[in-house]
């Protein structure tokens, strides 16, 4: 009866401990059969009496050839794993090593190929976190631009009310900044919540008004961004009851609602509405967050892969009016923040137009 499947060997150990194929089994192999081949020489000359000199030079040549293969054998991967390392060191991490062997060097190849894996991974993260850091930074910085430039051009006067918004969004940079100095932080890819309780209506009333003042502000700016640039589609907020409250991380979750309204204008066609809805979840202030939009929706086919980084959709003129493309990150980042919380997000069933889902935990369940 068998014990199970084998666990896999790791980088180094031994192929079931005296591996018949390592290297220095082959030297060893290779002194034998060169003694063997002097002797049997030797022996072959005794008995055809044939002069030593002869069977001296045979030997040699065979010795020399046999040492040559061996040789072979060992330099060719290693002038190959010289040249991955080599493509390595100058930042071209797809090449890797053959592991076609069962010995040290075929050790040494899967070492390299994992090496080269996760220096790939780490090159990869470090340019999406570059991506989505100027992906969140731009908001409030269109946000404080648009304070200012309207400042300048005598549209409105720089009164307390207008100045609390400017300095609103220069708050908003500095968490950013920080959650930026957190992320250098990281350990095991654990970021902090901090949770709070908050009244819902307000606060997305204030996200839905800060999504406003951004898109009038882009307008004017030529963009090339990534962010819309829409002001004719209107935003609708829908709170029942008007005194919900919810328990979770405020910046986390302006996250989520601002980039879903980015996505569901540029998606909107002229004139058209996104609605935001939020209504008590299942458990104690617990959410439930809905945006809808009244654009051509998202096939079901692609449900499953909206959410992944710089996935743009397929779907006929994925974007309205004014609206560039997208990079693609602001529905996985809104994924990635709905996840801290434990909560789930995903493309409900809709009439019309693409319905976004959130669910939020609330707080943390007691035990009983």
């Amino acid at each position: 009866m068998s014990d199970g499947p084998a666990a896999p060997r790791r980088p180094g150990e031994p192929w079931g401990g005296v591996s018949p194929f390592s290297i220095k089994t082959k030297l060893g192999a290779l002194v034998v059969i060169s003694v063997l081949i002097t002797t049997g020489l030797l022996m072959i000359a005794v008995h055809t009496k044939t002069e030593l000199r002869f069977i001296t030079v045979f030997s040699m040549i065979a010795t020399l050839l046999i040492t040559q293969f061996v040789a072979h054998s060992l330099t060719a991967p290693l002038d190959e794993m010289n040249a991955v390392a080599r493509s390595i060191s100058h930042g071209d991490y797809t090449r890797r090593v053959r592991e076609n062997r069962r010995d040290e060097l075929g050790d040494l190849a899967q070492t390299i190929n994992h090496m080269a894996d996760d220096l790939e991974a780490q090159e990869r993260q470090r340019k999406e976190l570059v991506a989505n850091v100027s992906h969140e930074l731009r908001t409030p910085i269109a946000g404080l631009r648009a304070v200012l430039e309207n400042i300048v051009d005598g549209v409105t006067e720089a009164d307390p009310e207008t100045m609390r918004t400017a300095l609103k969004q220069t708050e908003r940079l500095g968490r950013l900044v920080e959650t930026l100095l957190d992320l250098s932080r990281l350990d095991n890819g654990v970021v902090p919540l901090r949770r709070r309780r908050f009244e819902v209506w307000p606060y997305l009333s204030g996200v839905l008004k800060e999504a406003n003042m951004v898109a009038s502000a882009r307008a004017g700016i030529a963009s090339g961004s990534g962010s819309h640039t829409r002001t004719d589609v209107h935003l609708h907020l829908d709170v029942s009851p008007p005194e919900l409250t919810a328990h979770a991380d405020p910046e986390r979750i302006h996250q989520v609602v601002a980039n879903l309204i980015d996505n569901a204008v540029k998606h909107s066609p002229a004139h058209g509405r996104v609605t935001v809805k939020a209504r008590r979840g299942a458990w104690p202030e617990s959410l439930e967050l809905e945006v809808l939009d009244e654009g051509p929706g998202i096939p079901r086919s692609e449900w499953h892969r909206v959410f992944e980084r710089f996935n743009r959709g397929n779907v006929n003129r994925p974007h309205g009016p004014g609206s560039d493309g997208g990079t693609g990150l602001g529905l996985a980042i809104a994924r990635w923040a709905v996840d801290l919380h434990g909560g789930r997000i995903g493309v409900a069933e809709s009439e019309r137009g693409c319905r976004i889902l959130v669910t939020l935990p609330g707080l943390p369940s007691l035990p009983s």
